[in-house]
C-alpha cells in the first residue's frame, strides 16, 4: 500500500523547491528568503531538521560533501521528492480553487442582496 502523503508544512515546501538544482543550507536559506520577499526565514534547527526527514523518506539525497567541513554538504531532490512536490502542488492548487470558488459566491450573493435591497 502507497504512503499516503499529507500536507507538507512551508518550510518543506521551500526546501524541496530550493533543491531542484544542488545546494547547501545556507543556500536553501537564502533561496526561501528571496522566495517569499523575506517573510520566511527559515531556522537552521528547523532546515536541519527537515532535511534528515527529508533523506529519510528519500525525497532528497545528499549530492556532495566536503569531508573537512559540515558545512559543505549538498543536497538535491529527488524523483520520489519531485512527486511529492507535484502531489503537493496539486493539492494547494485545489485549496486555491475552492477558495475563489467560494468567495467568488458570496461576493456574487452580496452584491445581489444589495441591489435586491436598493429596489425595495
Amino acid at each position: 500500500m502507497a504512503e499516503k502523503q499529507t500536507a507538507m508544512t512551508e518550510a518543506v515546501y521551500y526546501i524541496l523547491l530550493s533543491l531542484k538544482t544542488p545546494n547547501h543550507g545556507y543556500g536553501i536559506i537564502q533561496n526561501t528568503l528571496e522566495l517569499t520577499e523575506g517573510r520566511l526565514e527559515l531556522g537552521a534547527g528547523t532546515l536541519y531538521g527537515a532535511v534528515n526527514t527529508l533523506l529519510d523518506r528519500e525525497w532528497i539525497r545528499l549530492y556532495s560533501e566536503d569531508k573537512h567541513s559540515r558545512k559543505k554538504k549538498q543536497y538535491l531532490i529527488t524523483e520520489r521528492g519531485e512527486m511529492a512536490l507535484e502531489t503537493e502542488i496539486r493539492r494547494l492548487e485545489e485549496l486555491l480553487k475552492n477558495g475563489r470558488k467560494i468567495m467568488r459566491t458570496e461576493a456574487g450573493e452580496e452584491v445581489r442582496h444589495e441591489k435586491i435591497q436598493t429596489v425595495l
